[in-house]
């Protein structure tokens, strides 16, 4: 890109020479030509501090062999164990090993379906398995533990589970309100060893107690971990309007921001109108991700866009996707592509049961795929999406995780 650049601003230079002979006019041609020549390099280097922002904009136009997807029948491996049941699967996350780990709500699976957890049994199926579930490659269950515990608050609607560099599992909640059955809202996030064992909360149980507030999360909907300066970014969006961050360890708070890197806001804003401004207000921030290169990926599902932020909360760009979705938005999650630079992200749209493939750089949609459907293959409430080192695809759904192998041959090639 910068060779490009140099290139080009020697060809602006010839354009703009001065010429030998002025004539009559000459003194006016020349203050011109110095005033034409000064926008040129004002132009150039803005176009320096533009490429500057976005890493990987040296490649934007190169070609880009996209990824075809196919549902691999042979992960999981079915039937789970135990008889176990899944509810809603509102959490999915693939860690260093390339191992699955999904969240789910228990408490969501319907009376009829688990008729052998009864008192006494009322079928010989199912049991609800537990809310934490590991998986390895090949679709075996590994481990499995979760709910309420001593010392710390499990939350009433489990949402997002992240793994980060230390093997530590982080879980969320999106409960917003007291439940009809009196269960408490969530404002809480848990972290707990890869056994189970629980380490630190942030936050607790009751609503929220403002978007300024860094004692109360509510409604968190998704975690990512920086390794660098292990801390843990938290996208605080069902019931607050903003990204949050702690110390990975203590918990202690650092800082927050909300849409386009301004102070968060809780101000009632109108209905999502896709002809309307952007709103300066995350409407649901529903994930968080962040890429090797430090760049900060925030999920405003309901305003179907992802926002870029540097580390400390600067806004960078954004990107909108199919912005006339009105129905649960278009930009629900997004992971990235594992090869030398995450080239490439996959997007979880659930307004419109599908999955998009964008380059990074440029957030340009290269390609879109899925429709809604209860049979293998098919979408049924997509809620998050997880990319494996060898470019699979995995999706958390109502009632089922599912994985998709790559058909056309494309690699993610070397990191």
């Amino acid at each position: 890109m910068r060779h490009r650049q140099v290139r080009a601003w020697t060809r602006m230079r010839s354009a703009v020479a001065i010429p030998a002979v002025l004539g009559i006019h000459g003194e006016k041609a020349l203050l011109e030509i110095s005033s034409i020549r000064r926008r040129l390099i004002a132009a150039t280097l803005a176009a320096v501090c533009c490429a500057a922002a976005m890493p990987g904009q040296a490649e934007e136009t190169a070609p880009v062999r996209v990824p075809e997807y196919a549902l691999d029948t042979t992960w999981p491996k079915l039937p789970l164990p135990n008889q176990w049941a899944l509810g809603w699967v509102d959490g999915i996350h693939v860690d260093a090993r390339d191992h699955v780990w999904v969240l789910h709500s228990p408490d969501l699976l319907q009376r009829w379906v688990t008729g052998a957890a009864a008192d006494p049994p009322g079928s010989r199926c199912c049991v609800p398995a537990p809310p934490v579930i590991e998986f390895d490659a090949q679709g075996n269950v590994l481990r499995a533990w979760g709910g309420p515990g001593e010392g710390y608050d499990w939350p009433s609607a489990e949402h997002g589970i992240y793994v980060d560099h230390k093997g530590n599992v982080w879980i969320g909640g999106n409960q917003t309100r007291p439940g009809a059955d009196g269960s408490p809202a969530d404002g809480m996030v848990l972290k707990f060893s890869a056994d189970g064992e629980f380490l630190l909360q942030i936050g607790g149980r009751g609503p929220s107690k403002g978007s300024l507030d860094p004692t109360q999360l509510s409604g968190a909907a998704a975690i990512a971990v920086d390794p660098e300066h292990n801390e843990v970014y938290i996208a605080d969006g069902y019931g607050n309007h903003r990204v949050i961050v702690f110390d990975a360890d203590s918990g202690q708070f650092k800082r927050q921001w909300g849409a386009y890197g301004n102070a968060p806001t809780d101000e009632q804003v109108p209905p999502y109108d896709p002809k309307a401004a952007p709103s300066k207000q995350f409407r649901l921030v529903h994930c968080v991700r962040i890429a090797e290169d430090g760049l900060v990926y925030v999920c405003d599902r309901m305003n179907n866009r992802l926002q870029v932020f540097q580390r400390d909360g600067t806004f960078v760009t954004e990107f909108f996707y199919a912005k006339d979705t009105t129905v649960s938005g278009s930009v629900g999650n997004v992971t990235f592509w594992p090869d030398a630079g995450q080239s490439m992200m996959a997007i979880n749209d659930p307004g419109n049961f599908q999955t998009v493939i964008v380059r990074r750089a440029t957030g340009e949609e290269l390609s879109r795929f899925g429709h809604y459907g209860t049979y293998g293959g098919e979408y049924h409430r997509n809620h998050q999406m997880e990319l494996d080192s060898r470019g699979n695809l995995y999706t958390s759904e109502d009632y089922r995780v599912q994985r998709f192998k790559i058909v056309n041959g494309v690699q993610p090639g070397p990191r």
